[in-house]
């Protein structure tokens, strides 16, 4: 063998053999004064890498960070009495959430109704009393104060116009009023959806969402993932008053069409009609032999209202058709300021719109007769 092979075999060999033993001295050297080892410096690499959170997850950490602080919970003291007129008092508990710094928080109608104490428990776990601003039965909304502290982080109103069902959504609020803060996520689930509430009034247009809502979360801000505020959580749907997926929130915009009233005049003046009325299908329609295939069968009118004092008729007698009642007789109601109504939501969207003393232009039926009346709408009585 040449003598030059054998030297740089040789030399390769002592190479080889200092890498070696530097590798074996540095492995308990690093050890000793706690360094990684390189493959563990890998794993380490790839561990956070799994445990790093995705985009998704970065924005929901990042909007219930920025918006939590402005969602309170809400404690209400009622008075009750037993079976002997004794007095007790009893408590409900809700959530809300700041809408401007000056301490106004917008909740449900229902998480105050009748309170005489109302008690608001901010993040920061402190307390303070609050007093109700204004109150909305129809739409479910309060306004409450708290007086005792100024410049409070509160929530951005978004709008509830432009939707889709499968958007992400957040909720946020103190279920079972235990676990304040709370956060769920899901997506919202259908629109425009139609619900009678525990006293029998129909709340109209809501959100249905997926995102868990239990007692305790009404009033609190449903989210999308700018963090602005979309409807409000109001009801559940489920067996025993517990979330099976099916929860509901007022949209923002409904809100927002009243808070101005609900902060200036403490409720709504809301315009009215005055009249009760039965929706027509065009199978009813074509039973009853009406003159159009759709509209709203006028049953009452209220004495003295804006629909009687303009001579619209009610309905004078009873049949039963399948098992439903229609009172017949009364004028049958197509169209107001030229929009088709179809069915008594479209009468009440229309009617939200609109003031007190505003004039409209109602066609209807009355017999066969095609005819037009102006109505000028009162203002719908504070039954609270």
């Amino acid at each position: 063998m040449p003598r030059r092979s054998v030297w740089v075999r040789l030399l390769l060999t002592g190479v080889l053999g200092l890498a070696t033993g530097w590798w074996i001295w540095q492995r308990p050297l690093a050890r000793e004064h706690g360094a990684a080892l390189p493959e563990e410096r890998s794993a380490a690499v790839a561990s956070a890498a799994d445990v790093a959170p995705s985009p998704d997850e970065r924005n929901t950490i990042e909007v219930y960070r920025a918006v939590s602080p402005a969602v309170v919970n809400i404690t209400s003291t009622t008075i009750q009495y037993d079976f002997f007129f004794n007095v007790f008092p009893t408590q409900g508990s809700g959530s809300g959430f700041l809408i401007d710094d000056k301490g106004d928080i917008l909740t449900n109608y229902h998480v105050v109704s009748g309170a005489r104490a109302i008690e608001v428990t901010l993040p920061d776990q402190t307390r303070h009393k609050a007093t109700l601003v204004g109150r909305d039965r129809t739409q479910d909304l309060a306004v409450i104060k708290i007086s005792d502290r100024k410049n409070l982080p509160f929530l951005k109103l978004g709008s509830s116009d432009a939707l889709q069902v499968g958007q992400k959504v957040l909720a946020i609020g103190n279920p079972f009023g235990q676990f304040q803060g709370t956060l769920t996520t899901g997506v919202i689930s259908s629109l425009a959806r139609n619900i009678r509430d525990q006293e029998g009034r129909v709340l109209e247009d809501l959100i249905q969402t997926d995102a868990t809502i239990n007692p305790g979360n009404s009033g609190g801000p449903l989210l999308n993932s700018r963090g602005e505020v979309i409807g409000i959580n109001t009801a559940i749907f489920g067996p025993g008053g517990t979330s099976v997926g099916i929860g509901f929130a007022i949209p923002v915009n409904t809100a927002k069409t009243i808070l101005a009233d609900l902060l200036q005049e403490g409720r709504v003046k809301r315009a009215y009609l005055g009249v009760s009325t039965q929706q027509i299908t065009p199978p009813i329609a074509e039973l009853l032999d009406l003159p159009a295939s759709q509209g709203l069968l006028i049953a009452r009118l209220e004495r003295g209202g804006p629909a009687d004092a303009a001579g619209i008729q009610g309905g004078r007698s009873l049949a039963i058709i399948g098992n439903q009642e229609f009172i017949l007789g009364g004028d049958l109601l197509v169209e107001v300021d030229g929009t088709a109504l179809n069915t008594a939501q479209d009468l009440t969207r229309y009617l939200q719109k609109k003031k007190p003393g505003d004039t409209v232009r109602l066609t209807l039926y009355r017999g066969r007769r095609r005819m037009t009346v102006d109505v000028k709408l009162g203002e719908m009585p504070d039954t609270d």
